[in-house]
């Protein structure tokens, strides 16, 4: 199978993506993926909307997966014997910060505990990086904030929302004025400013 990263937002499929798509019998992804892409998809090609992504393993050889930002981000790259990269979150946040990426490190704070992700989060910012979350839904930034103001961090803290999309919506704040998250499509990018 194929696994395609067709960007985290409207008109960020690259041309190598909307290639492969438009090669495709079958496709496979989200419903926020299938949306990114279905102007690319070609008629008569079978479209399933993927709600159990351990069995991915099961699906066609001829398969192409679609995966918003970039598969090898998401972690659903592993899954396909080729993979076709896309525009990330992070790539996207990057350049709206005007942060460099050579100084990344990403934290998967999906579906894990929080105290991990947030213990990870500091360990990465006292070795001088810059943090890109990648958060769910119930990812608490206050409480990221609280756990780095107790470490005596002074950091740079930045709630990404809806990238790529009209409703993109970048807020920043310190450690000690978090910005809020107000939709549940969002990453957190955190750096202390001697980072940049």
């Amino acid at each position: 199978m194929i696994v395609v990263g067709v960007g985290c937002g409207p008109g960020m499929l690259t041309v190598e993506a909307i290639r492969e798509i438009g090669k495709a019998r079958r496709v496979y992804g989200s419903r926020r993926s299938i949306e990114l892409a279905r102007e690319y998809i070609p008629p008569g090609c079978e479209v399933v909307e993927v709600m159990d992504y351990s069995r991915l393993g099961e699906l066609p050889d001829d398969a192409v997966v679609l995966s918003t930002g970039d598969p090898m981000l998401t972690g659903l790259g592993r899954y396909g014997s080729r993979v076709v990269p896309g525009i990330s979150s992070m790539q996207v946040a990057f350049a709206r910060l005007r942060l460099p990426l050579d100084k990344a490190s990403i934290v998967d704070a999906h579906g894990r505990p929080r105290e991990m992700a947030i213990s990870e989060t500091i360990g990465e910012l006292e070795r001088g990086k810059i943090v890109f979350i990648v958060a769910d839904p119930a990812f608490d930034v206050k409480c990221l904030a609280r756990n780095i103001r107790q470490r005596g961090l002074d950091c740079m803290i930045a709630v990404c929302e809806e990238l790529g999309y009209e409703s993109e919506r970048i807020e920043a704040g310190t450690a000690t004025s978090p910005p809020e998250a107000k939709s549940r499509l969002f990453s957190v990018v955190v750096w202390r400013e001697a980072g940049r």
